[in-house]
């Protein structure tokens, strides 16, 4: 499973860019919009935290668990689906609109990283319409710890370079 970090970056990352270069909606997409979305980055780990909880408590619950049902692409349509309401049917509502949007997309980045970069794991992607896991281990178990670091450590400076190159993020120092 990718650090936390990765995961923030890799929401963050797109959806600032987005901001900058593409969407006429910058009044919509504000700097919280990306705190959004790198909070919702992290989303499906929630599992950990409540199912240690729960456990706390005695109870079991059926898919709490890691890469449960916080790692299926339902969790991810649970947020898109009023975001898409939202935005195409009601004016007013625009900024609740992208923020359920930059939820669901952050909940997808971090599925698909944990799909495509852990190892030794596999998650129930299109469950409750299938158990079957996919997880493609693209890399040796041995150097997970050193490659987790390396994303991190790229995502990180690659980011921090635009944020100098485009709004000039020395001045606020």
């Amino acid at each position: 499973m990718p650090f936390a970090v990765t995961h923030v970056l890799a929401s963050i990352i797109p959806i600032d860019l987005y901001r900058d270069y593409v969407t006429k909606h910058r009044k919509h997409f504000t700097l919280f919009t990306i705190l959004v979305a790198g909070i919702a980055g992290l989303l499906p780990d929630l599992d950990i935290a409540l199912s240690l909880i729960i456990s706390k408590l005695g109870w079991e619950v059926p898919l709490l668990f890691h890469r449960g049902f916080t790692h299926t692409l339902l969790f991810g349509i649970i947020f898109l689906i009023p975001g898409l309401i939202l935005w195409f049917n009601h004016n007013k509502y625009k900024k609740w609109a992208v923020l359920f949007l930059v939820t669901a997309f952050g909940i997808t980045t971090h599925i698909v990283l944990d799909l495509i970069i852990s190892s030794g794991s596999s998650i129930m992607l299109f469950w409750p319409l299938s158990s079957k896991t996919f997880g493609l281990s693209l890399f040796p178990a041995a150097y997970m710890l050193d490659i987790y670091a390396a994303i991190d450590a790229i995502l990180l400076i690659g980011w921090l370079v635009h944020e100098e190159i485009k709004h000039k993020i020395k001045d606020f120092i």
